[in-house]
């Protein structure tokens, strides 16, 4: 049967961020489907919630509090996980972000931080988990949660769209080096209906722009993008890797434009000559 090969029985996954938002989605159907899970955020008490939440649906899970720019704590994410439960099969790496921030605003430090969150976090992770499921299981999967910001242009989002498309050119670059035993992709993400949007979706006059600026007329849901997750760790995908997968509702522009402060003359206290 066909939808045999969308099966994760048995499998085990790590999950990064996934006390909240895409990531809590992203979890809740890895379990849903099969898998044991262990949970990474940096907020204990998210992460107790949504391991009740997988325990309810008869799997294991396993909370790991986790700083993902720590590499100490990366390593004792993946070693704790494999000490668990014997073995690694998924790494989805949904840690990341940045809030919005004017070009001429971001300082050096700040793209720094930005592509430490959302590049060398994940390369980090999954340089260990890729370990792991070769030596645990033969092979795995990693699926890097990116976004639309990636390949969009969107104002007041030069650091983390940066980051995010060097996050892409990693996914790929990496593929065919841990090929054929790891498999490695990933999702650029449109607008999806987390804490992350709410001031534009509980805005009427937002909204109605966003859902405008969306060809599907709404908003992600964090089901949707832990749909698209499934088929990439499962044994459906098993010929895909290298790949981003774009989950955004159609969209080809932003939705919501940012509006940002133009780049003005320095004052000088007079007038010009």
């Amino acid at each position: 049967m066909i939808l045999d090969r969308f099966g994760i029985e048995g499998r085990v996954a790590i999950v990064t961020g996934a006390g909240l938002g895409i990531g809590r989605g992203i979890a809740i159907g890895l379990a849903e489907a099969g898998a044991d899970v262990a949970l990474a955020a940096r907020t204990e008490s998210d992460l107790d919630e949504v391991a009740g939440q997988i325990r309810a649906r008869g799997r294991r899970s396993l909370v790991v509090p986790t700083d993902v720019t720590v590499s100490s704590d990366s390593e004792h994410l993946v070693a704790r996980t494999v000490e668990e439960f014997g073995r690694l099969d998924i790494l989805v790496n949904n840690a990341g972000g940045a809030m919005p921030r004017a070009a001429m605003d971001t300082s050096e430090g700040f793209m720094a931080r930005t592509f430490a969150f959302n590049v060398t976090a994940p390369l980090t992770l999954t340089k260990l988990a890729a370990r792991q499921m070769v030596d645990t299981v033969g092979r795995g999967a990693v699926v890097n949660i990116s976004s639309r910001s990636a390949s969009m242009t969107q104002t007041m989002f030069v650091a983390y769209g940066s980051a995010k498309a060097a996050l892409d050119r990693m996914t790929r670059n990496i593929a065919p080096e841990l090929a054929p035993r790891v498999r490695v992709n990933a999702i650029d993400v449109g607008g999806v209906a987390t804490r992350s949007l709410e001031f534009v979706l509980t805005d009427d006059e937002l909204r109605r722009q966003f859902l405008d600026g969306t060809p599907m007329h709404r908003p992600g849901e964090p089901e949707d993008v832990a749909c698209a997750v499934l088929y990439l760790v499962s044994d459906a995908s098993s010929w895909v890797t290298g790949k981003v997968f774009e989950v955004d509702g159609g969209a080809e522009s932003p939705a919501i434009v940012v509006p940002t402060p133009g780049l003005e003359p320095t004052p000088t206290g007079g007038t010009a000559p």
